[in-house]
């Protein structure tokens, strides 16, 4: 493919001003979009990691919206740390919104790609994140079970790699951090690998097992680990490659406009509000089904076991976050197809623009 032809996949065409309208509405509402998943993770971090009152109780305060008066009014810095969070999120969104509005040159399969690499970059990080600490972690324990960790470090560092706080901030947290930038240079991830890993640990412990007798709390912690990222990172790259069960007996036999109605609306009212319900139901107050375990740093009962319970809590937000940027590149790639006239899939930019390299 040449490079002119790549560059004109990349330009916005001519619309008429109907379909300009809808150009300009669809890139806002994908940026906001993507912004707001953002900012109601950050808000969440805001609020039950550092105290923030947040823009909900913050309302309540001010009895804005009819919103019941709190028992106990806000203090005046927990009110100016709440108007602090009420103006960053309202001028992210305006700002995000309106740099969607003033970059017109990009068409919406562009808009598609990079919202899609975005989406692939979260779950590359979730993938060596879970690979290097499900390996980090399992010296960790064996070390600890054999009573060989005093030679590797000091007696009152290997007391406190056994507090879960402890190995999560200073263990875990830093090997996401590599895991970031390993995934910025390394933009190829095969979950195959991953598979062949969950097969090779079930392996060891059959053979630990039956032929050693010998079988810790960590072999069955390691697995599970292993498979539920394999499970639920895995989903958007499925989308992706539309690798997901569908019923094809009337899909398959759509027109390419059809195709493009029928995944819009799906998007809109179905994939889209589920990733939402995800969120707001696992992150709603402190001791819900991700905020509890993670605040607490959860790690199971069973003695010298990983220390990864309250990790495996956050796969259903990397999960849902992932599929909801993936659902906002496919439905930006479905109108375009709406707005366009091709024939045939052959002739799908977007398929095009996936095979050039960016940095």
């Amino acid at each position: 493919m040449s490079n002119q032809t790549s560059l004109d996949v990349f330009l916005k065409p001519s619309y008429d001003s109907i379909n300009n309208k809808i150009f300009l509405l669809s890139r806002g509402f994908a940026y906001v979009m993507i912004a707001a998943v953002f900012l109601y993770l950050i808000n969440n971090y805001l609020v039950f990691w550092q105290g923030w009152p947040g823009t909900y109780v913050l309302f309540s305060h001010m009895e804005w919206f009819g919103l019941e008066p709190l028992d106990t009014p806000l203090t005046s810095e927990n009110t100016r740390l709440g108007w602090i969070q009420f103006s960053l999120y309202l001028t992210t969104l305006i700002a995000v919104f309106v740099v969607a509005l003033k970059t017109k040159q990009h068409s919406l399969y562009f808009d598609a790609y990079w919202v899609s690499n975005l989406s692939g970059y979260i779950i590359r990080v979730a993938f060596w994140s879970v690979v290097l600490i499900g390996m980090v972690d399992t010296f960790i324990s064996v070390l600890r079970i054999e009573n060989m960790l005093h030679y590797w470090v000091s007696a009152d560092y290997a007391d406190q790699l056994g507090r879960q706080s402890y190995r999560g901030t200073y263990v875990h947290f830093p090997l996401i951090v590599i895991s970031m930038v390993i995934s910025w240079f390394i933009r190829s991830v095969s979950f195959s690998w991953l598979a062949l890993m969950v097969v090779l640990a079930e392996f060891g412990i059959v053979v630990s097992r039956f032929v050693f007798s010998y079988e810790q709390a960590y072999m069955g912690d390691l697995v599970r680990f292993w498979y539920a990222a394999l499970f639920l990172f895995a989903s958007a790259y499925t989308l992706i490659e539309e690798g997901h069960v569908r019923v094809d007996v009337l899909y398959a036999n759509f027109t390419r406009k059809t195709k493009a109605w029928t995944n819009t609306i799906g998007i809109l009212f179905l994939g889209i509000p589920i990733c939402w319900v995800i969120l707001m139901q696992s992150l709603s107050t402190r001791g819900s089904s991700v905020n509890g375990p993670l605040l607490n740093f959860e790690v199971s009962q069973s003695g010298y076991g990983l220390y990864i319970k309250y990790l495996m809590a956050v796969f259903l937000i990397i999960f849902a976050v992932s599929m909801l940027i993936q659902f906002v590149s496919f439905l930006l790639y479905s109108i375009a197809d709406l707005l366009h006239d091709y024939e045939t899939e052959e002739t799908t930019p977007y398929n095009k623009i996936c095979s050039i390299q960016t940095r």
